[in-house]
């Protein structure tokens, strides 16, 4: 009778969990694409099942304490029913066999009902060695709810009889007492505990399996799609075909492949540019060095020919040696700023006065034409590269000549005047002039080849290839004034 109203009250409440579990735990499937499995999804499966696992073992504590709840509960109602057979009865006395077999069917060892505060023992095995321990199912707390499961399948100190009092359901009184024995509990439990493990192992693993095959299917497949493209890409960057296959997903993952698209799109398209420029400016280059030659072998003629004493000879050579010097320039500074082995600066510790004076004779810097003027402190000091640093005051100091000679002010001598000093742990080092300054047109395109220029016969490079200098110093070279008094740069260096 016990086992019946346990498999009527218990497996059904069982049952519907199992299924309640399993809707939860059912993801929905794709088309299942396996990838390999030392990969993200293989991770992603090994996390999700013990993540599961996680997830019932803290149910199991609950489970177990219900289970264990039920049991008892099934006891007393089937101890409750045996009473009910004592009472009708004649006299309400059965025979010692017929009371045997009552209390063998509930599973109990002994049925007691108290009403209107009067006990009564309806059933009774013989005497107890030790007494029983006391479970009362009318109130417990949730701690020791909880404990009693692991307290019953605990090996020490195991409990032999249990006293449990519960509410009566099948007749009228003020409690319903048994006496049970917890072995058959213990082995109960036990089998429960072990197939409620074994069902976690199985739903962990099906779980598991199922965010495997998802992932795989809608994450990892087309990560390792958009990944092949890029390693295609990167070993042949040229080809065509090395392309990203958009899937027309508008998640984030059919984004990833049309920005990606397009990337390689125009990173192919600067490369193939860049490619055409390198050919060009190769032809550029050894157009440049027979230029240099010719230009070498004019000004020799030129030269020559001012020994002629012709007086239209003297007074036209002046304006061809200018020209002269100009196309060499022109061609030597094509050659610097198309090198592209450009060594990596040496810094030393340089002395800037020194320094600041050898590159104005280097410009054409006189005392008869566009002066020098200094403003540094004695024994103010970089660190620099020699030449490179000489090679940006050149330049620097060159365009402020060539643009005081340019547009010379009637009645005032022009001048370069080199600052210098320390500002926020920043040696900086400032090239002023009293030119016209700056065009407004150029400013924008100042530091770009061949365009920065903003005087006729301008080459356009000595900028770009002084900001280019500074900046492999990791330093920086910009302009901080320009207006009719003139134009101030100012060159930033790590002190």
């Amino acid at each position: 009778m016990a086992r019946a109203t346990f498999r009527r009250l218990f497996l059904p409440r069982l049952a519907w969990l199992r299924l309640a579990r399993a809707r939860l735990a059912w993801p929905r499937l794709g088309r299942p694409h396996l990838g390999w499995p030392g990969g993200l999804s293989a991770r992603l499966l090994l996390l999700t099942a013990l993540f599961v696992m996680l997830a019932e073992l803290l149910v199991l504590g609950p489970s177990l304490a219900a289970f264990e709840e039920g049991w008892l509960t099934d006891r007393v109602r089937a101890a409750e029913l045996a009473s009910l057979a004592v009472e009708a009865a004649p006299a309400g006395v059965v025979s010692d066999q017929l009371a045997g077999e009552l209390l063998e069917g509930a599973g109990v060892v002994s049925v007691a009902v108290q009403s209107e505060g009067v006990r009564r023992l309806l059933l009774a095995a013989p005497r107890l060695d030790r007494p029983p321990e006391l479970i009362d199912l009318r109130r417990r707390n949730w701690v020791a709810w909880l404990a009693a499961p692991f307290r019953t399948l605990a090996p020490i100190g195991s409990r032999g009889i249990l006293r449990v009092v519960a509410t009566p359901r099948f007749r009228s009184g003020d409690f319903v007492e048994i006496l049970s024995p917890v072995d058959p509990l213990r082995r109960d439990l036990t089998a429960y505990l072990l197939r409620l493990l074994a069902a976690t192992a199985f739903i962990s693993v099906v779980a598991g399996v199922l965010v495997y095959v998802s992932l795989n299917v809608f994450l990892v497949r087309p990560m390792q799609r958009i990944t092949e493209s890029m390693e295609k890409f990167r070993a042949h960057p040229e080809d065509p075909q090395a392309r990203v296959a958009l899937s027309g997903r508008r998640d984030e993952i059919g984004r990833a492949e049309v920005e990606l698209m397009r990337m390689q799109e125009e990173l192919r398209a600067a490369l193939q540019s860049r490619a055409r420029l390198a050919a060009l400016g190769e032809a550029v280059a050894k157009i440049n060095h027979d230029l240099r030659n010719m230009l070498t072998s004019a000004q020799i003629a030129s030269e020559r020919l001012a020994d002629s004493g012709d007086p239209r000879v003297t007074k036209a050579l002046p304006r061809l040696e200018r020209a002269l010097d100009r196309a060499v320039r022109l061609a030597q500074n094509v050659l610097d700023y198309g090198k592209s082995d450009e060594l990596e600066p040496r810094p030393r510790t340089l002395d800037v006065a020194a320094a600041a004076e050898a590159a104005g004779e280097d410009a054409g810097l006189t005392a008869e034409g566009v002066a020098l003027r200094l403003d540094v402190r004695e024994g103010l000091t970089v660190e620099a590269d020699p030449d490179q640093f000489h090679r940006i005051l050149v330049n620097l100091m060159r365009n402020a000549r060539e643009a005081i000679e340019h547009a010379p002010r009637p009645g005032e001598r022009g001048w370069v005047l080199i600052s210098a000093g320390e500002r926020g742990g920043v040696k900086v080092v400032e090239i002023a002039d009293n030119g016209p300054g700056v065009p407004e047109r150029s400013r924008d395109s100042l530091f770009q080849p061949f365009v920065g220029s903003g005087r006729a016969g301008g080459t356009g490079l000595g900028l770009p290839i002084a900001r280019d200098l500074a900046r492999a110093h990791g330093g920086e070279l910009e302009l901080v004034r320009s207006d009719d008094h003139g134009a101030a740069f100012e060159l930033r260096l790590p002190a």
